[in-house]
């Protein structure tokens, strides 16, 4: 027996075996509605039926559906890639193989953001503490000339990127700071 496109094997029970108004499977799925409309625009939610009155009326499984697109999401699958697996598993196919080599690149990508993450993190704790050291040494309204000083002592994170040296430090609290030193 082959399950409908939208099932996802959630097996009915009296209280889940009648379809489900926006509003309600909303609030069970933790969305809002507007949060389903998009989910069918998309393509990743199957247009539901309508009431006489208009209202949508999503099939009970609707439900497994949206949580499976939450937790898809979350974990950094894209909406194009979720829809094309949607749309393989609607068909009838099925999509395993590529969900497993799809599962297998983004944890590829989170090993390496973490990688990124720690180097980082060695570099900030470094640059503050040299930081500190420059702070206290500095006269009161001279320049401690941290970024300079950052640049200079870190020159493969500033051509890597480092965190340290991007528009919204700019902006940060550490230059602020540095800015009223030179008043």
């Amino acid at each position: 027996m082959r399950s409908s496109p939208d099932s996802f094997n959630v097996a009915p029970t009296a209280s889940n075996n009648r379809p489900l108004r926006s509003g309600e499977l909303a609030r069970r799925a933790g969305v809002s509605p507007d949060t389903l409309r998009h989910y069918e625009r998309r393509g990743l939610l199957p247009r539901p039926q309508r009431s006489a009155a208009g209202y949508r009326l999503y099939s009970p499984e609707a439900l497994a559906r949206v949580r499976l697109i939450r937790g898809a999401l979350s974990i950094g699958v894209t909406v194009k890639e979720l829809g094309t697996i949607l749309a393989d598993h609607d068909r009838g196919g099925a999509p395993c193989r590529r969900v497993r080599s799809l599962a297998a690149d983004k944890l590829a990508a989170v090993e390496l953001q973490l990688r990124t993450l720690r180097l980082w993190r060695r570099e900030l704790r470094a640059a503050l503490a040299d930081w500190d050291r420059r702070l206290r040494n500095t006269p009161r309204g001279k320049r401690a000339g941290l970024l300079d000083a950052f640049v200079v002592a870190h020159p493969k994170s500033a051509e890597r990127g480092s965190p340290l040296l991007t528009p919204n430090l700019r902006k940060s609290k550490v230059l602020r700071e540095e800015r009223k030193c030179e008043k």
